[in-house]
């Protein structure tokens, strides 16, 4: 059996680092209000000249580096990112671009928190049905240019990063099993309206969030997708190694986590310093378990995530 592998991992942070504190200056809020609610210290904001883009080809190099490649040996990048840097083309076919290769396909996908897990789905597809060797899944977002900063219920959430991986065909086991959802009629719950129409942007250009909704239907759906994931692949949860889960909110992440009976000490936890990067923030947090050396080859993995739609996701892996 075919399986995709990873063969490498990349992150890439901004420089800039907002904090709880910086945030109360410039809107109602406080350090003890954010972190009791999320969990989140810091978020990373990207300069004015950092595309979403730029963001990801950075993470890209990191990610080929690490799998000791050179980027013309890829044949399919996809991009999974809800800020992409203009209407179109799509974001990953730049990133191609200033990578300086040409002639791979390369697409974006857009399910927001859950971008990650559907290109990483979408890629494992490509590489069983023999469509593509060599496969880089990149998470990017520059999720502060959509935030309304005088809302405290959205601003204080969000930060900005990108997160790849190179995924190569192996006869090993990589990517085990793989599962995605999503029901539309939830979108009310988490979106940006906003349309571009005669020249104009029509609607609310910033994120509605329904916070409590949101919170709701993230515990109960991502703790159903874990559990689906792993008994369809019959697996156990004693057998995870590592949850590493996409980083919105730390007593999300812990409830799912409990739900399936595994302590926190199994999870890969940067919301504090990252808060919710959105596509990027599970393989933000996958490259950081690898760099820190918990994550190490031959443990398995359980990714799952969640984003507006609502679409979501969980992948089982060994990495």
């Amino acid at each position: 059996m075919q399986y995709a592998k990873i063969l490498g991992t990349g992150s890439y942070l901004p420089a800039k680092r907002l904090s709880n504190d910086d945030l109360a200056q410039i809107v109602d809020t406080s350090d003890e209000w954010i972190t009791t609610r999320t969990g989140i210290k810091f978020r990373p904001i990207a300069a004015e000249n950092e595309k979403t883009s730029d963001l990801a080809v950075v993470a890209a190099q990191r990610a080929l580096a690490d799998a000791g490649m050179n980027a013309d040996e890829i044949d399919l990048i996809i991009v999974a990112t809800a800020t992409p840097d203009m209407q179109f083309p799509a974001t990953a076919t730049i990133v191609q671009h200033k990578l300086g290769i040409a002639g791979c396909t390369a697409f974006d996908v857009q399910a927001v928190c859950a971008g990650f897990m559907y290109a990483l789905v979408t890629a494992n597809a490509y590489i069983k049905s023999n469509m593509a060797r060599k496969v880089l899944v990149i998470g990017a977002e520059t999720f502060s240019r959509i935030l309304d900063w005088s809302d405290r219920t959205t601003c204080v959430l969000f930060g900005d990063g990108a997160g790849a991986v190179v995924l190569g065909a192996s006869d090993e086991p990589g990517i085990i099993h793989g599962k995605l959802q999503a029901d539309g009629s939830y979108l009310d719950l988490l979106k940006v309206p906003a349309q571009i129409a005669g020249g104009q942007i029509c609607g609310n250009p910033y994120i509605e969030m329904d916070g409590p909704g949101v919170f709701k239907f993230a515990v109960k759906t991502l703790a159903k997708a874990a559990e689906d994931v792993l008994a369809e692949a019959g697996c156990t949860a004693e057998q995870i190694d590592w949850i590493v889960p996409h980083q919105a909110n730390k007593r999300i992440i812990g409830s799912t986590a409990k739900h399936l009976g595994i302590g926190m000490d199994k999870v890969i936890l940067t919301v504090q310093d990252h808060g919710n990067t959105s596509a990027a923030s599970i393989p933000l947090a996958l490259d950081e378990g690898i760099r820190s050396g918990r994550i190490v080859r031959g443990q398995n993995l359980l990714l799952e995530g969640i984003g507006g739609g609502f679409a979501w996701g969980a992948v089982l892996l060994r990495y």
